[in-house]
């Protein structure tokens, strides 16, 4: 680790409040030594971002100090803080699609107008070689996969004399296998004495890739850790503020019938470009089937297909009731149509208050949102969804001042404990759940997850796009993996590895490597054993 615990950053009595209500860090210390990769822990809403974007001159502190290899200084834009040395890679990459990697790199920093292409590549090449990216500078933007966008950001601050580098959630949206590639690259620059912030909130990553961890709780500093000195379960404690039971069952119950049977849906987007390419699959009662894929690849059309969102250019979507086996078609039928069909199908969206909740009502009328088409009279009843929103609020550990409070107050992870609380409480015996955990600390998510399972038990048939493979592997009986628009292949968690998932995530047929993806019923009892 670093060279004689020489400070690259010292953060003193840092303070950032938005408004009264919100103070995002209080009293916050961060040292980073030169050489060393320092961990940024802390649950969603921890002030983790907001710090960072204090040293990269996003923000400004309302208090305290920062010291760059041993001054003082005031960081008041990102161009100050690219004058320190300090570059910060976001969440959300911002290249020009229309240009070449090289040109991104250059763009917008100061010199002659013309540019050298052939001694700009070269020097990119230089870089690459040096710490072990893979790219090709004259490739455009608009061609890359997202793990080259990120090398693009990367190679942008590297370019500029970067030596200190802030990474916020870089593996968010990478394949095992480029999370390993990253990590090596990390690596190779620590090597060569840059001194990195990486802010996750993957805890095996953290153990793989940092020196120390820094905590933070509730925007306040809690500790730093050597990393050697942590495992997965000291971490979560010091992050928490108690011990969690880190495990998610699998409850072994036998598979029931088919509740939904899709067969080559076909999308395409308002843009005329095909977002969902000859979809096949089934789901069964009392079963958790997991949908895996990197952002983008038709997860989010597909859960709004089934739900009679938008609607499908092809294909077909059958539907079996619990006390009938007679198959009925739910493709074309919209939202409410299918509700009035007596269909008991329940989706909680990825876009929870665009979509799922209206932020200005109150608990009880949003869980009446899914009611009030049942009442025959001119009078609503009120009673029976407030008393089924003060039973969630107990059950689920909402915390709220009340039922009467507008969900738009509520902290994400209420709001999406409300939106599934309240279709759940509807018995469906199909439940489609996008990303339900996106946003939640640990505690509300492994609620979530015994959620699930509690509806697997019933014998609802349970589809969950999820983002976190490991979860996905821990939690569902059959997992789907989609790429580019298409199903890819359907593999069984009990014996399958994250890095074959990887592989399925980037490849249409994984492994095997054909593009076909067409996958009946015969292929999956291959992939299934």
């Amino acid at each position: 680790m670093g060279n004689n615990n020489e400070l690259a950053v010292e953060m003193k009595h840092i303070t950032k409040a938005f408004g009264t209500k919100v103070i995002a860090n209080k009293d916050v210390h961060l040292e980073l030594i030169k050489g060393e990769i320092l961990a940024l822990l802390g649950e969603n809403g921890s002030g983790k971002t907001t710090l960072m974007n204090m040293l990269s001159g996003i923000y400004f502190p309302d208090e305290g100090q920062i010291k760059i290899n041993g001054e003082n200084v005031t960081i008041r834009s990102p161009k100050d803080a690219f004058d320190h040395g300090i570059g910060m890679i976001h969440q959300h990459y911002k290249l020009v699609e229309v240009l070449t990697a090289a040109e991104n790199i250059v763009l917008g920093l100061d010199g002659k107008v013309t540019v050298d292409r052939k001694k700009l590549n070269k020097e990119i090449s230089d870089l690459c070689e040096k710490y072990g990216f893979d790219i090709d500078p004259k490739k455009k933007v608009y061609d890359m996969a997202v793990s080259e966008k990120q090398t693009v950001e990367i190679l942008k601050v590297l370019y500029r004399g970067a030596n200190i580098l802030i990474l916020d959630e870089p593996t968010a949206v990478l394949t095992p296998q480029e999370v390993e590639k990253l990590f090596d690259v990390l690596r190779n620059m620590k090597k060569d004495g840059k001194s990195i912030i990486i802010i996750t909130h993957k805890l095996h990553e953290v153990l793989a890739i940092s020196d120390r961890v820094e905590i933070l709780r509730k925007g306040e500093y809690i500790d730093t850790i050597p990393t050697s000195e942590a495992t997965q379960a000291s971490l979560t404690e010091a992050m928490v503020g108690r011990p969690i039971k880190l495990e998610i069952e699998r409850p072994q119950i036998e598979r029931g019938k088919e509740v939904l049977n899709v067969y080559g849906l076909t999308y395409d987007g308002k843009d005329g470009v095909r977002r969902l390419n000859n979809v096949s699959f089934q789901a069964y009662a009392g079963e958790i089937l997991g949908i895996a894929g990197i952002a983008g690849s038709g997860q989010k059309e597909l859960s709004e297909a089934i739900a009679g969102i938008i609607p499908s250019q092809g294909g077909s979507i059958l539907y079996t009731r619990k006390d009938s086996d007679i198959q009925e078609r739910i493709l074309g039928l919209k939202a409410d149509e299918i509700f009035k069909k007596g269909i008991s199908l329940a989706f909680v969206p990825e876009d929870r208050l665009g979509m799922g909740l209206v932020a200005s009502m109150d608990m009880t009328d949003n869980v009446m949102l899914r009611s009030y088409k049942d009442n025959k009279g001119i009078f609503v009843d009120r009673k029976t969804p407030r008393e089924l929103s003060e039973k969630l609020i107990e059950e689920l550990e909402i915390v709220t001042p009340g039922t009467s409070t507008p969900v738009g107050r509520l902290s994400g992870g209420n709001v999406q404990k409300v939106l599934l609380g309240r279709e759940i409480s509807y018995s469906p015996s199909l439940l489609i759940v996008s990303y339900p955990v996106r946003g939640l600390d640990i505690n509300s998510s492994y609620k979530i997850y015994d959620l699930l399972n509690e509806e697997k038990k019933k014998g609802t048939a349970v589809i969950f796009f999820g983002e976190d493979l490991d979860v996905l592997l821990e939690i569902s009986d059959r997992i789907m993996v989609m790429c580019g628009g298409e199903v890819s292949g359907i593999v069984d968690p009990k014996t399958t590895t994250k890095e074959e998932i990887g592989i399925y995530m980037i490849k249409v047929g994984g492994p095997n490597g054909d593009h076909s993806a067409t996958n009946t019923r015969d292929e999956e009892v291959i992939n299934n054993g």
